[in-house]
């Protein structure tokens, strides 16, 4: 399924071309009223369960469930989403239902364990990074996405699939498109 959607809130004809495109093409698509919800909602989600479980190479149920990761993936979520709500946000299910929602998926391998198991750069800029500085931005503090966030990159060095300094960005995304 195809989340569509316009970041102005308003339905339009391009939008309602390209839903067309891909469901003539055999797929389905849905389209949103709002799709910066539903990619907050996914993003809150990503943020947390996707560092944690390449962190400890652990799948989705297990670090949904276990005491100990599932305490850091809520208090991130609660970071989070107090930036997305200043950024007008709407999150329609709570913390522990969203988690409880990730743990009911069973034994998943998350894309940043896949990818980190395939040598692949990792997603850490896209799904940490932006969300600290958005952090920033809304002058909201973000001590368990900063200590995750940290964690992760220096993993991510440590294995070659991030790049210690800027410049080394390029290769390591050229090797992504290889």
């Amino acid at each position: 399924m195809f989340g569509l959607g316009e970041p102005n809130r308003k339905p339009s004809e391009r939008l309602q071309t390209l839903s067309d495109a891909i469901t003539a093409g055999g797929l389905k698509t849905r389209i949103y009223d709002d799709i910066r919800d539903d990619i907050w909602i996914k993003l809150w989600g990503n943020l947390c369960f996707n560092p944690l479980s390449a962190l400890t190479h652990a799948t989705l149920d297990i670090v949904a469930t276990d005491p100990g990761t599932r305490l850091v993936a809520r208090n991130m979520m609660l970071e989070a989403q107090k930036i997305g709500e200043y950024f007008g946000a709407n999150f329609r299910v709570d913390v522990e239902r969203r988690i409880n929602g990730a743990a009911g998926v069973g034994a998943h391998r998350t894309s940043m364990l896949q990818d980190l198991d395939k040598k692949r750069p990792l997603e850490i800029d896209a799904l940490l990074t932006a969300v600290q500085e958005m952090g920033r931005l809304a002058n909201q503090q973000t001590p368990y996405i900063d200590t995750v966030l940290a964690l992760v990159q220096q993993m991510g060095r440590s294995n070659g699939v991030y790049p210690t300094f800027p410049e080394e960005a390029a290769p390591v995304a050229k090797a992504a498109n290889a």
